[in-house]
């Protein structure tokens, strides 16, 4: 029983469901969240990526058998793919009915962040638009937050765009150490078609380009801005780096992930600036 519930936690992605969820419960904290909407926040966030990541590693189980993943649990039949399945449909609408305390456009945007982050599972990965879910999902984060506020607000849009940028990077990175395994299972999404080399370039730009945002967006920045706008850059650099010497591995996801926490400290930071 143990063992298979283990099995459960590792195929909902903890790592990454856990980075994302953090950011969320950041920017709610950046713009005055009550602490019981930071709790709520944070553990619908936690049940959203854990359907995510579960979605994931049930449709893709047949693929990852094929090219012989072994930190896949379905693949490996440490769990069964319709147990696993079962969990992604409980933790999505788990992750819904948690925001609905939080107000009906803080659960609706949720609701469409969570489709259009299993629509990229489904089968869009394989296409022209993988990127579209990143895009659409992680610019949707801040749009959330602002929502769950007593008084509802609409996010700035250079804090949309920040977080759409970061879901491009996130995107690419996320899908550079699979392209040979992808290439096997005939998955031919946007960042298989760029190759590694232009996509090591798309990630520092988004990256880059996501920070300045936040730092033009804010009109008068003071000086943490131009330092997280300097880090990130030395990240985006690195990222580049990285993959234009022949080494996509998963530290540039790591990267990504770093970039974003600097974003959403700078987001955070802006505190009601972050409104519209």
């Amino acid at each position: 029983m143990l063992r298979k519930v283990g099995a459960l936690a590792l195929s909902t992605h903890p790592g990454p469901g856990a980075a994302v969820s953090a950011i969320a419960v950041i920017l709610g904290f950046g713009v005055g969240l009550d602490w019981w909407r930071l709790i709520l926040l944070g553990l619908a966030f936690l049940a959203n990526q854990a359907s995510v990541g579960l979605s994931n590693d049930w449709i893709d189980a047949d693929r990852d058998r094929a090219v012989g993943r072994t930190d896949k649990p379905v693949a490996t039949g440490r769990i069964r793919a319709t147990t696993v399945r079962n969990a992604a449909f409980v933790t999505a609408l788990l992750a819904v009915a948690l925001t609905v305390p939080l107000g009906w456009g803080a659960t609706v945007v949720h609701a469409a962040f969570i489709v259009s982050a299993w629509s990229y599972n489904a089968g869009l990965k394989g296409t022209v638009l993988s990127v579209a879910p990143y895009v659409v999902s992680f610019g949707m984060l801040p749009l959330i937050v602002t929502l769950a506020l007593p008084s509802p607000a609409l996010a700035s849009p250079w804090a949309l765009l920040a977080g759409a940028l970061l879901g491009v990077s996130a995107h690419f990175a996320n899908v550079l150490p699979d392209l040979e395994d992808d290439a096997a299972t005939g998955i031919r999404g946007l960042a298989h078609r760029a190759g590694p080399r232009t996509a090591g370039l798309v990630i520092a730009a988004a990256l880059a380009g996501a920070s300045a945002s936040i730092v033009l967006g804010l009109g008068d920045p003071q000086p943490y801005g131009w330092i997280g706008l300097a880090l990130s850059l030395a990240l985006a650099i690195a990222c580049a780096a990285l993959v234009v010497t022949g080494r996509p591995t998963r530290l540039i996801f790591r990267l990504i992930i770093a970039g974003a926490l600097i974003d959403v400290v700078l987001l955070a930071l802006s505190g009601t600036r972050m409104l519209a």
